[in-house]
């Protein structure tokens, strides 16, 4: 089993999830609404900023995600994947 393990792992690596689709699957998970988010973010303004990728998630909002939902710091501390960031061409 531990060498079908290491060659799956080895030629079919899994990613960690995009950090914003983890929080959107955390919230599908738990009913949570954007407006659940607001004591972890601090703000609604910056709840809706993170969820549409126009602001950096802080310090303390990973904090807050990792304590409060449980989602992974490495999810979390990862940088957004390519396709969902901006293009460097704007």
């Amino acid at each position: 089993m531990l060498l079908i393990d290491a060659y799956e792992s080895k030629e079919f690596p899994i990613d960690l999830p995009d950090p914003i689709e983890a929080i959107r699957f955390r919230m599908d998970q738990g009913n949570l609404k954007q407006k659940d988010l607001v004591p972890i973010f601090g703000s609604k303004g910056k709840v809706s900023e993170v969820l549409n990728g126009k602001r950096e998630l802080s310090l303390t909002m990973i904090r807050n995600l990792v304590n409060q939902l449980g989602i992974p710091a490495e999810v979390l501390l990862q940088q957004r994947t390519a396709a969902m960031s901006p293009s460097l061409s704007e």
